[in-house]
């Protein structure tokens, strides 16, 4: 049994002060560290260092950790041409477990303790499994080829059931629809019975693209020609609204949402559905900002992967999505920004972790801010501006930085 003690604790109703945490895998509960070394006695007790925030462990909801190698090869600007140079490079990069290991380590330096793993060919199974990291792993579907939706579904389910043979605590089989653009509708109905049947949360790429939204609403625009070119195909397998209607009694994490209307974001609102920002990966490939101050939907801060991103730290995608998106009240918005890399993803996800209270998995990010800050309300904005990495991590009560 462990107690830490620390200026500052982050939770969901605002900072709390000079409070101490007693826990071992779990915490076991909150007070006043003389209150609780009373109490427990025979607990290991660490005082932080001055100006130390304790915070939940950070989530990042969605990384591709297969294309992790990525640094130069890839083409940036715009979706489509990005997306061809992925298909042309893709044997190359996409299989490298060195890589994808000090992906998960740099997530776990920047405070990074539990993640959602979007996998295309199961080849980070390994590297999530032996990660210290709890990881949603998103066994991802893709196809759009009719003739052969039983070969594709088939291969999809080994991968699922491989996966399944690895489950533990740390390592939550999930499912992930590729996008509306690259899976069939048969193929998307028998994921989500299958997600279903067995209970695992679900993701997919939603309109990230202008190419994208002019594919499926208007069947031109670059995807045609990229279509045409691979798949002999002229018009889309799907439109946006057969697309969101499988979803219908099943929430879902939806990624980027960027070219999605009023309309169809009252949807997923109605469908008590999530969204996945990933502000970074947006901009580098030509894509629209995700308008966060418009929406009523819960949304979660994530990287993405290096496919469309130069580093998996939470804090350079914090600072990314602060100077991105306009506000009235900058403090607001970063305590936002830090609700939804914790509590806010941890219910969307469905993990026992990202709050700061009893029966929650010991799960800590600790910063340690320059200077003393001179209101509580400012903290979030400055962990934020002055933070590169976490100066202490732990997992399920133990620390592995």
């Amino acid at each position: 049994m462990k107690i830490l003690t620390a200026p500052y604790i982050f939770t969901p109703l605002g900072f709390k002060e000079n409070q101490a945490i007693v826990f071992d895998k779990k915490i076991i509960e909150i007070g006043t560290h003389q209150t609780l070394e009373k109490k427990y006695p025979n607990a290991i007790v660490t005082t932080l260092p001055k100006n130390s925030v304790i915070y939940p462990g950070f989530i990042n909801t969605h990384v591709h950790l297969e294309f992790s190698s990525n640094k130069t090869t890839l083409n940036y600007g715009a979706f489509v041409p990005w997306l061809e140079s992925i298909i042309a490079n893709r044997e190359v990069l996409a299989n490298n477990s060195k890589a994808m290991q000090e992906g998960c380590k740099e997530m776990l330096h920047s405070g990074i303790t539990t993640f959602g793993a979007v996998s295309s060919y199961g080849l980070d199974l390994d590297v999530c499994r032996t990660s210290p990291q709890r990881v949603v792993f998103f066994n991802e579907c893709i196809g759009s080829n009719p003739e052969i939706i039983e070969v594709l579904f088939n291969d999809f389910l080994l991968r699922v059931d491989t996966c399944e043979s690895a489950k533990s605590d740390m390592l939550i089989p999930a499912i992930a629809i590729h996008s509306p653009y690259a899976l069939h509708p048969n193929i998307i109905k028998k994921c989500i019975a299958l997600a279903k049947e067995r209970n695992y949360p679900i993701s997919a790429h939603f309109l990230e693209s202008p190419a994208e939204k002019e594919w499926l609403t208007a069947h031109s625009g670059p995807f045609k020609k990229f279509f045409e070119n691979f798949l002999g195909v002229s018009k889309p397998v799907t439109t946006i609204e057969q697309f969101l209607s499988h979803f219908k009694d099943t929430p879902t994490h939806f990624i980027h949402a960027c070219e999605a209307s009023y309309d169809e974001l009252l949807i997923l609102q109605e469908g008590s559905h999530s969204i996945g920002h990933c502000p970074r990966s947006n901009k580098l490939l030509g894509c629209k900002r995700l308008e966060i101050e418009n929406i009523q939907i819960p949304w979660t801060l994530a990287t993405d992967g290096k496919s469309s991103n130069w580093s998996l730290n939470i804090f350079d995608e914090l600072r990314a999505a602060l100077m991105l998106h306009p506000t009235d009240d900058i403090k607001e918005l970063a305590y936002r920004l830090m609700g939804s890399i914790t509590h806010q993803a941890a219910d969307i996800l469905g993990v026992s972790c990202g709050k700061i209270k009893p029966d929650m998995s010991a799960d800590f990010a600790i910063v340690t801010l320059p200077k003393a800050p001179q209101n509580p309300a400012d903290i979030a904005l400055w962990t934020i501006l002055h933070t590169n990495n976490a100066t202490q991590v732990y997992i399920q009560g133990e620390r592995y930085v």
